[in-house]
């Protein structure tokens, strides 16, 4: 069994570590658990890890977020899956820090990265891993709130958050999209 995981975020060394590339470093931590290197494909960085006899391809989109869906149709079609064996993980602002969401299908919820996906697949109905990162800026600030790096009172345990995200992903692919959100969506 083969599952995409479409890891959203930025390409470049300004957007590295960033609350909108949380994605991101979820699957670098994905790859570096598995011991995996990321090469450059078509329209994205991507490796693949095994897991329980699962294989998981993750995609780092080199779009930049707003042209994610790219990747998404791309490696969907050129890995002959289904979207029901694909995995978006993103930024959630509407989600405490550190707060983990897995859903089955939903709206894009106002994010760009999804909104593309969606345009692109043509459905919402796609699992996504929303990681919290506040609504905590002022009106008119949330580009520069995601775009900026984690505060140093959120660096003390992201890699925990992250270290959990990559379970829910590895969850996701070997004992599937329901039990892994009655596991993730309770904590």
């Amino acid at each position: 069994m083969k599952y995409l995981v479409l890891a959203l975020g930025n390409i470049g060394p300004e957007y590295a570590d960033t609350r909108h590339n949380i994605g991101f470093m979820v699957a670098d931590f994905l790859a570096a658990k598995h011991g995996a290197r990321f090469e450059l494909g078509r329209h994205a960085f991507t490796t693949e890890i095994k897991h329980k006899g699962k294989i998981f391809v993750l995609v780092k989109p080199t779009t930049y977020m707003n042209l994610s869906g790219k990747a998404a149709a791309h490696y969907l079609s050129s890995l002959k899956l289904e979207k029901e064996s694909m995995v978006v993980v993103t930024d959630d602002l509407a989600l405490p820090y550190g707060k983990l969401r897995l859903k089955g299908k939903g709206s894009a919820g106002g994010h760009n990265g999804l909104k593309s996906i969606q345009e692109s697949i043509g459905s919402d109905e796609y699992a996504r891993l929303r990681f919290g990162v506040d609504a905590n800026f002022s009106k008119g600030r949330q580009v520069d709130y995601v775009l900026e790096q984690f505060s140093a009172d959120e660096r003390i345990d992201l890699s925990t958050h992250i270290e959990r995200a990559a379970d829910a992903i590895l969850s996701f692919g070997t004992i599937g999209l329901e039990r892994t959100m009655n596991v993730v969506n309770t904590k």
